[in-house]
């Protein structure tokens, strides 16, 4: 039974092998699955890929083409996948649907406390023995109003956790899960309202044709003024060049993400002896009150292992003929 492994970084090739124990026999490689590498896949009628990798109908049809039969995903969302071209030549795909959702939901609580702290600018002075604390006044977390788009498993854990907090807590979600409302002091509104009353908003949703650059000019300008807008969930939910003059215009105070629009072939690999291309990626770097992270949100002890774990366990399903019970399907 072999497994080609997509986009096999260092960090994830241990788990793997732990959670496989011997039983199949998996190829390692560290380019990402696109056009010109899937040729990679001749010989292998499984494989396994990340959220960087690349596979869109034709891909899927050219590894249909090559014997893939079966797509085992390293991650929740698969919007990266084209599961209608995938369901047309006979590739089946699994993901893994809930590992360590506190991971993620830690790692936005993080952003949303480095930004509120200022300890971006506050880290740079020290680095420099400048301990001047001008300009460095921050906001405590306890009182604001955080509002939390998508209350899935991720979400409902930064409630858990903002509520800790002393927050005020606003949400929205398409399902809205009630229960939150008494456990968390939760109340559920529409996005209008939840713009216009939130100090800060966390974005917790998929990635869909409705949320798609749900972030925008028009949207960001019902919001407070001087908000702070976290996203770990998908990157383009932002619609990065509003992003980038509201926050210039001073319309939005802080920006935190571990996610980027495009970040597919930047993320993940070490550039700094050649640089980057994307300008607005750059900007967004450069600025003080902007905190990039490289889509590491998921990356503890923790999560990786579950991630390994149910990858395994979805791919043996499969060579076994038994039902995978985390098929995804158009």
């Amino acid at each position: 039974m072999k497994v080609l492994a997509y986009s096999s970084k260092s960090f994830i090739k241990p788990y793997l092998e732990k959670a496989n124990k011997g039983r199949l026999k998996i190829h390692y490689i560290n380019e990402r699955l696109n056009y010109e590498t899937a040729l990679k896949a001749a010989g292998y009628s499984a494989i396994t890929i990340f959220s960087a990798d690349d596979a869109s109908g034709l891909v899927i049809e050219k590894l249909a083409d090559l014997g893939v039969k079966f797509i085992a995903a390293r991650s929740t969302g698969y919007d990266n996948i084209n599961l209608r071209t995938a369901s047309k030549v006979g590739v089946k795909v699994t993901n893994v649907p809930n590992y360590s959702p506190d991971a993620i939901a830690e790692h936005a609580i993080t952003l949303m406390l480095v930004l509120n702290r200022k300890l971006i600018n506050s880290y740079q002075r020290s680095v420099n023995l400048n301990f001047d604390l001008s300009g460095l006044v921050g906001n405590n977390l306890f009182g604001k109003t955080v509002g939390v788009i998508g209350t899935g498993n991720i979400g409902s854990r930064v409630l858990k956790i903002l509520h800790g907090f002393g927050c005020k807590i606003l949400a929205n979600d398409i399902s809205p899960h009630y229960r939150f409302s008494s456990m968390y002091d939760v109340e559920y509104v529409d996005l209008n309202t939840l713009y216009s009353q939130s100090d800060i908003i966390t974005i917790h949703t998929p990635l869909n044709r409705e949320t798609h650059h749900m972030i925008n000019a028009t949207s960001i300008s019902k919001m407070k003024r001087g908000v702070i807008i976290i996203n770990t969930a998908r990157g383009a939910i932002l619609k990065s060049q509003d992003i980038l003059q509201e926050i210039i215009h001073g319309q939005i105070k802080g920006l935190g993400i571990d996610v980027f629009e495009g970040e597919d072939e930047i993320f993940f690999n070490d550039h700094s002896a050649t640089g980057i291309a994307n300008k607005t990626l750059k900007e967004f770097i450069a600025h003080p009150n902007i905190l990039v992270t490289g889509h590491q949100a998921f990356l503890t002890d923790e999560a990786l292992q579950e991630i390994a774990n149910t990858t395994i366990e979805n791919l043996i399903a499969w060579f076994e003929n038994e039902q995978c019970k985390n098929e995804v399907t158009y």
